[in-house]
This record gives structure tokens, sequence and C-alpha cells, in this order.
């Protein structure tokens, strides 16, 4: 990832940011035509995160590139709610993973608000405890939980597709996939 380097730059977070657009996009635009599981507003309280990240592109400090064309998602027919539940897994993990590189990070790129790393100014602590309390009450029986599983690895595999120089390398530890 564009960020993993010892001493990133705006515009390394300009890259992660555009990745994560190919990336995010498409999921959540998929995600949007359903309203169970994790999609039930009564479980989590829905949130685009792709207008957070257009408005951190549109930032003063980011010089404007070509984006990355975005994936295809998913990759597989699925659509079952536990597959959504995997999916939106790695989703919401990938927040706390945002808010570690928004405390290294913040005043290193700043003027840059970070608003994507920083959660939008909303902490992602408890909406992440909300969000496995949730997975474990719905996804509970061996069919669901590979279900889940497979919604996990297909959204870890397609965040990979964009990184056509490590993708193959790093698919086998992230999956297991050899």
């Amino acid at each position: 990832m564009p960020l993993a380097k010892a001493h990133p730059s705006i515009d390394d977070y300009r890259d992660h940011l555009l990745l994560l657009h190919a990336w995010l996009g498409p999921i959540e635009t998929w995600l949007a035509q359903f309203a169970d599981g994790p999609q039930d507003s009564g479980v989590l309280s829905p949130i685009r995160r792709t207008p957070i990240i257009e408005a951190d592109l549109a930032h003063a400090s980011i010089a404007p590139v070509d984006a990355f064309a975005p994936v295809t998602f998913p990759p597989s027919p699925h659509s079952s709610r536990a597959y959504r539940w995997g999916v939106c897994y790695v989703v919401e993990g990938s927040q706390l993973g945002g808010a570690v590189l928004y405390k290294r990070l913040r005043a290193q790129l700043a003027p840059h608000p970070l608003q994507y790393l920083g959660g939008n100014g909303a902490p992602v602590g408890p909406r992440w405890q909300q969000f496995v309390q949730a997975l474990q009450a719905h996804v509970t029986d061996h069919a669901a939980i590979a279900a889940a599983c497979d919604g996990a690895t297909d959204a870890f595999d397609t965040l990979l597709s964009l990184l056509p120089d490590q993708a193959d390398q790093l698919a086998g530890s992230f999956t297991g996939r050899d």
C-alpha cells in the first residue's frame, strides 16, 4: 500500500486514496443494493466512505492525477448475507488501520486533514465493536462462517489486484491460497 513507506508523502496519501477509491467505490455500490444483514440500518448505521475519499482528494494539497481503474465487485455471483458480512469485515477493519495511520501521519502530512484516515472525525473503535458484536450474532453456523470467509477473502484479493507488482506475492499470505 502506498502509505506503507517509512516516510510517506502527500503524494503517497493521494495514491492511497486513489487505490481505495477504485476498490471501495464498487464495493459500496454493490452493498447499497441490499437492506439486510450488515446493510440493515437497524444493525449498523450506513456510512458511505467514497465521498470522504473524494473530499480528501479535492484538498488543495493534493495534486490531481489519473485514477486507478475501478475493480469489479463481487468477483463471483455471491450476495448472501454471510458473504456480505465477510466483505464488510474487511471494509470496517480497514478503518482501524486508518486510525493508526492517522495518528502516525497527521502532523507529517499537515495541512491536509486526512479525513478518510481520521474516520471523518468519528471514533472508529465503538463502531468496530458494534460491528463485531453484530457479526457474531448473525454469522453463527458453519456454512455462514465459510461464506463470510469467502467474502473477506474476495475483498482482500480484490484490493490486492490493484497492486500489480505485489498482488501475486501477497495474496497467498493474506488468504492462505497458493
